[in-house]
Parts: structure tokens; C-alpha cells; sequence
């Protein structure tokens, strides 16, 4: 048999791409002051105020994702864990857009150890224990796996998610 029928059996070759330090990290860039001012202002109110507040940042800054994070974790604090999963969906996405854009080709690191990261994160993180909470395991799983390859090893800075 030829090298050539060999290889034609074998199937498609794919080159293996061998990176010297090995995969690159994406940080995203910060948020604009004002959004971050917004977010710690309504960060500090309480109950329907907060909720308002976090609300208005998100309508303000749709693309800031750490309000979409806070907001997953605010529904997941009173149970209404559909609302958390919502939200923190929002956010996963909008950081999938956010990271293509900082140059992210889906595969790589994206850690904790950055804080313009955490929105992105904690979305993720939500999403996957809202997704447990209400009964989609597979979902749950997915997300497990994908921080797992964001950052192996890496944990949230501080904090948990409500109900996990």
C-alpha cells in the first residue's frame, strides 16, 4: 500500500500548533468608571431599591458584565433561581462577544486572577449553579468543565454563589 492510501485511510491530518509558553490568557478591559461607580452605588442599597438600581445599570451598561453577574446573584439570594439563570446567561454570552473581541478564538485562559474577568466568570459560575439548581445537570456540567479549562485550578476571589 502507498504512503499516499495510507494516509487517505488514516483521514484528515490536523496540524498540531505548538505555542512556546503554552495557551494565551484574555483579559478583558475594565468597565468605564462611571459603570463601575453605578454598580458599587447600587451594590449598597437594599432589597427593591438594590434591584431597581441594578436594573438601571444594566439598562445604562447592557455590555457591562458584572452588573449581569450581580443581578444572577441578587435573584439567586431570594430563590428565584430561573431569574438567576436568565441574568447570568445574559452575561456568559455578552462575555463570549466581549472575549472574541479582546482576540479570544475559544480556547485559552481566562482567570480569576484578573479582575476585568470576573463578570465573565461569575457569569459563567452562576449560570452553572442556577442551572443546577433548577434541574439542568448537563448544563451545569458544561459550565463546570468550562471554568475548569478557563482556569484550572482557579477559584473566585471571595465570596459564593447564594443557594450553591
Amino acid at each position: 500500500m502507498s504512503p499516499d492510501a495510507r494516509d487517505a485511510r488514516a483521514g484528515p491530518q490536523t496540524p498540531i500548533e505548538l505555542r512556546p509558553g503554552g495557551l494565551p490568557s484574555t483579559v478583558l478591559d475594565p468597565a468605564p468608571p462611571a459603570a463601575s461607580a453605578a454598580l458599587s452605588d447600587a451594590l449598597s442599597r437594599a432589597g427593591d431599591e438594590r434591584a431597581d438600581a441594578l436594573v438601571a445599570v444594566a439598562a445604562r451598561w447592557p455590555r457591562y458584565l458584572d452588573v449581569w453577574a450581580e443581578l444572577g446573584r441578587s435573584a439567586a439570594a431570594v430563590g428565584r433561581q430561573v431569574e438567576a439563570y436568565a441574568y447570568c446567561r445574559v452575561g456568559y454570552h455578552r462575555g463570549l462577544d466581549a472575549l472574541r473581541a479582546a482576540g479570544w478564538r475559544g480556547s485559552g485562559y481566562v482567570r480569576w486572577a484578573e479582575p476585568s474577568n470576573h463578570g465573565f466568570l461569575w457569569s459563567l459560575w452562576g449560570l452553572g449553579r442556577s442551572a443546577a439548581a433548577i434541574g439542568e445537570v448537563d448544563e451545569a456540567d458544561r459550565c463546570a468543565g468550562f471554568l475548569a479549562q478557563l482556569d484550572p485550578g482557579g477559584k473566585p476571589p471571595s465570596g459564593e454563589w447564594p443557594g450553591a
